[in-house]
């Protein structure tokens, strides 16, 4: 009887601890045009992003936050003409241009399904942000052609940039199977100014915003239980950008100096559609996003891929 009862108490102790949610996560994210396999170098031609998330306490939370978290990252962005090896500044029909930041981020989720996220990202957009450097160095590594035309990137400029990020459920079905929910955004900064609005439509083995490794929520223990143990879904976003200014396209907002700088294009629209799957510990995402013409040169239309890849520990 003894070693029954041992038995059973150890068994509940192993189920519960298996019960808990992580506290933290890391991961990173990569973006490049290379991923769809089209052979273009050209504009947004790289990004490479380093997270670590981790909850919050919910004991303190009021009865209408399911939970919080907090982030900080660093990060990479990387910006070419139509192609990489451009020499000549008449010919370049987009700058070369590098930003690279670290921030913060603090995400509160709500029990009616929507999601408030505002972020800072400190940093650099010019030489310092060593984008030449990485792009020379990736290409030696991979073997591709050496990159030209560096020398009449965007001048040096310190980024302090603002952004907030609001999602809200609007409607899934009684099976759980598809939802769709609206998201806007606003940006303001020394780098880039705007907003947006789009629409996310998910279809597959879903989980509540709260609980989605869409919005980056599996870590934490909410208040109400995940309607999946993992999640599985296919994901559809049309999005509307009204940008009002991009360092890397127009130069910096103090001063004229950059040696090839092009105005913005007012209105942007992007497509992005990708697949997600999300374990208690894991998290794989790729996706796929295409945008109308961002510059008011010659420059065409762009696309580019992305994949995400994160770990959760710590009870």
């Amino acid at each position: 009887m003894r070693n029954f009862s041992l038995t059973i108490f150890l068994c509940l102790l192993v189920s519960t601890s298996f019960a808990q949610s992580f506290k933290n996560e890391f991961g990173f994210k990569t973006e490049n045009d290379a991923y769809l396999a089209t052979l273009n170098d050209r504009y947004y031609t790289n990004g490479l992003f380093i997270y670590f998330r981790r909850a919050i306490n919910t004991e303190k939370l009021s009865d209408k936050i399911e939970k919080k978290t907090f982030e900080i990252s660093a990060g990479q962005k990387m910006y070419t003409p139509y192609w990489g090896m451009v020499a000549k500044k008449e010919d370049q029909d987009r700058p070369f241009a590098g930003y690279l930041y670290a921030g913060a981020a603090y995400s509160v989720f709500y029990k009616n399904e929507s999601v408030l996220k505002t972020s800072i990202e400190i940093g650099t957009v010019g030489p310092n942000s060593l984008a030449q450097d990485a792009q020379r160095f990736l290409h030696k590594t991979v073997g591709f052609y050496t990159p030209s035309g560096w020398e009449y990137q965007i001048k040096n400029e310190v980024a302090v940039n603002l952004a907030a990020n609001y999602s809200k459920m609007l409607y899934r079905t009684e099976d759980n199977v598809v939802d769709f929910s609206g998201q806007g955004y606003a940006n303001l900064g020394t780098t880039f100014s705007g907003l947006g609005a789009s629409i996310l439509f998910r279809a597959g083995r879903l989980n509540q915003l709260y609980n989605s490794a869409y919005h980056n929520a599996v870590i934490g223990d909410s208040k109400t239980e995940s309607l999946n143990k993992s999640e599985f879904f296919f994901y559809l976003k049309p999005q509307l950008n009204v940008v009002a200014d991009d360092a890397t396209i127009q130069g910096s907002l103090f001063n004229d100096e950059s040696p090839v700088t092009f105005g913005v294009k007012p209105i942007v629209f992007e497509q992005q559609f990708g697949v997600n799957y999300s374990s208690k510990r894991f998290t794989a995402d790729f996706n796929i996003i295409f945008k109308t013409k961002e510059i008011k040169s010659v420059a065409k239309a762009q696309n580019y891929g992305g994949l995400s890849l994160y770990y959760r520990f710590g009870k």
